[in-house]
């Protein structure tokens, strides 16, 4: 299931790529985030055990290499390897792929197997004041991927690549929500309205005079817009490009795939408060 380091180091990535400078590894965002929540006030140099043979009089012996951190802020900013995006970008609700942009330099693979996941990114803009956040960019894959390296590259492709807007830029990250969702048990389905609304998503494919179509709505989509399951379909294959009669979908033979996973956000401000909180405790070690 996706969590909001996830999404933070979504934000991490696209901040840093317009900012033009390094990221932290997935690995790294996770176990910060963690720290941060953990025990917000606590300082990560605080880890390091105590030497009891010191005398209380003697003055502390500074570091010699003017670059020291304590080790546990050594050990989560030591260099990762970079990595590239990956193909088989998919825009939600959209039948047009995108290419797939770099993934962030300091993207690496996390201790722990977390296993591979198609996923999918998404930005929006929240409102200053009431009304409804809008759609900035959602774009991901079926195909699964290595989480770093997914997280990374879809977090760039979804702001700068997606077809239906303009790239995002530095100006914009203040307004930003960021969303993130790995997808799940997909069931081939024999009827086109054997799924829950709320609860999955659907990929369709079909053939209409001799054209080809398909797209993509996750499971957040039709909850939000209030849609029954046939207005679901309809849109959906609107967005495919279908202009059939609105009557007609149900003549249409529909390959239909439901997936299930839920979408977890967070907010740039949320994320530029744990940043703040990491660059304190580096600046500190």
């Amino acid at each position: 299931m996706a969590t909001q380091a996830h999404c933070a180091y979504c934000i991490e990535t696209l901040t840093t790529s317009l900012e033009k400078r390094p990221s932290l590894s997935l690995q790294q965002v996770e176990t910060l985030w963690k720290q941060y929540h953990e025990d917000p006030d606590a300082d990560l140099a605080d880890q390091e055990p105590e030497n009891t043979d010191t005398d209380e009089n003697t003055p502390p012996v500074a570091p010699a290499d003017p670059s020291y951190r304590p080790a546990a802020i050594s050990r989560l900013l030591a260099p990762s390897p970079a990595s590239s995006g990956s193909s088989s970008s998919v825009p939600s609700g959209s039948s047009t792929p995108s290419r797939a942009s770099e993934g962030s330099s300091a993207t690496s693979k996390s201790s722990k197997p977390v296993g591979d996941h198609p996923l999918f990114v998404t930005w929006n803009v929240l409102p200053k004041s009431g009304g409804e956040k809008r759609l900035r960019g959602c774009i991901g894959t079926f195909a699964p991927q290595e989480l770093g390296e997914g997280l990374s590259s879809y977090a760039l492709t979804s702001a700068f690549d997606d077809t239906r807007f303009q790239p995002i830029s530095t100006r914009e990250l203040p307004t930003l929500e960021c969303g993130v969702t790995l997808l799940t048990d997909f069931e081939p389905i024999a009827l086109p309205l054997d799924w829950v609304v709320g609860t999955h998503g659907l990929r369709i494919s079909f053939s209409d005079r001799g054209r080809r179509y398909g797209s993509t709505y996750l499971p957040d989509v039709a909850h939000e817009q209030g849609w029954t399951k046939e207005e679901t379909l309809v849109s959906l294959m609107r967005k495919a490009g279908w202009n059939g009669k609105k009557d007609q979908w149900s003549k249409v033979e529909l390959s239909v795939v439901r997936y299930q996973g839920r979408q977890v956000r967070l907010a740039y401000q949320e994320w530029r408060e744990w940043r703040e909180w990491v660059d304190g405790e580096m600046a500190e070690g």
